[in-house]
């Protein structure tokens, strides 16, 4: 079981994009900046016309949100058609004011009044902590950011694959000291049912097990662990970077801040309650290939966005039980998905340096795992 191969942690088949984008009608765009004191971004998940049920699991101790209230399943928002992660901390919150005026614009969003223009964008949003890392405090993204970022979602063609690593609200991310990024995996249960997930790791915690250099999200596969004194060397350099980075930084904070967010999608019909109960199940995943995960100084946070395409199983006689198992697949695919999504944002990522710091890449510590 490989992530080259495309393979899924419980053995299930990955969809055509191993990616968000498997799930239909869902569509991602990315908008960033680097160079120049930049290294931060944006990015969108779109959801098809119409909007897709969606709902959120907080359970960071320093979240930086907006809307997320309004996902409770007992309030009135049901649909969304847009979801925002981005960097800059909570001013990159701006961003998602031009995510709602473009959506506006599109004549999307929870009808207020009889006429079609009478909308108003509801995007949930959540912004992890960059600031500083491309040496500017204050390039954060903005309105102008966000917009593109919609934009660019919107212009992919149907399943369009996912740009991963440095990329959108991934492009300032670190993970325990290495650098993160976005990734994206997906799965398709026996019954049809597409489940997959983004990630945009950036963690106090490490994706990597510091005993012998092998990524969590990775244990018991082939090739996992690195050979000992690749692990050594890789060791020693990240050690160096890590001093580097503080000198470079000795203005800036002393702790580590940061956040991983995601998005989990399905196409299964569902309730705002079972939306709710994935995002919360999708966190599993996330605490598996990120360790420790929820601190303080995270802000972890899951989104849920269900499509609808695909109905759960029920049994012929309308008892609940063969509903409720189809249910638990969902639910542990969703858990399953992101954790192969933190795996693939890691390998993904590629070390970039700046006048904030010297963020180094799993790959260029320890290599390609498949080669």
């Amino acid at each position: 079981m490989s992530e080259a191969s495309g393979e899924t942690v419980r053995g299930a088949p990955a969809g055509p994009a191993d990616g968000l984008t498997d799930v239909a009608g869902l569509r991602v765009g990315h908008a960033q900046r680097e160079g120049d004191g930049w290294l931060t971004g944006v990015t969108v998940v779109l959801a098809p016309s119409g909007g897709a049920v969606a709902a959120v699991d907080v359970r960071g101790g320093g979240p930086g949100t907006r809307e997320t209230d309004a996902l409770a399943p007992e309030n009135l928002v049901e649909r969304v058609d847009a979801v925002m992660l981005g960097g800059g901390s909570a001013f990159g919150l701006d961003a998602a004011s031009g995510v709602v005026a473009w959506l506006e614009e599109q004549r999307r969003g929870f009808r207020v009044g009889p006429e079609p223009w009478q909308v108003v964008p509801v995007v949930p949003a959540a912004v992890l902590f960059d600031l500083g890392r491309g040496g500017d405090w204050r390039a954060r993204p903005d309105a102008a950011m966000g917009r593109a970022a919609a934009e660019a979602a919107a212009g992919q063609p149907p399943g369009a694959p996912v740009e991963q690593g440095v990329a959108g609200a991934g492009t300032g991310a670190v993970a325990g000291g290495l650098k993160g990024g976005v990734g994206t995996a997906s799965l398709v249960l026996p019954a049809g049912i597409t489940v997959a997930a983004l990630a945009v790791v950036n963690a106090v915690g490490s994706a990597v097990n510091p005993d012998t250099g092998a990524l969590y999200g990775r244990a018991g596969q082939p090739g996992a662990v690195p050979d000992p004194a690749v692990h050594a060397a890789a060791r020693r350099r990240a050690a160096e970077a890590a001093r580097e980075t503080a000198r470079r930084a000795a203005s800036g904070p002393r702790e580590p801040l940061n956040t991983t967010l995601a998005v989990i999608g399905t196409d299964a019909a569902l309730t705002p309650a079972q939306a709710q109960k994935l995002a919360g199940a999708g966190h599993d995943g996330l605490a598996r290939a990120i360790r420790p995960a929820h601190l303080m100084t995270d802000g972890d946070t899951v989104f849920a966005l269900a499509t609808g395409g695909q109905e759960l199983p029920q049994a012929p006689d309308g008892g609940g039980m063969a509903g409720a198992l189809a249910f638990n697949e969902v639910l542990a695919a969703g858990a399953d998905a992101l954790e192969r999504a933190v795996v693939k944002a890691m390998l993904a990522a590629t070390t970039r340096e700046t006048s904030g710091g010297v963020f180094l890449s799993y790959r260029d510590l320890y290599g390609d795992p498949h080669a």
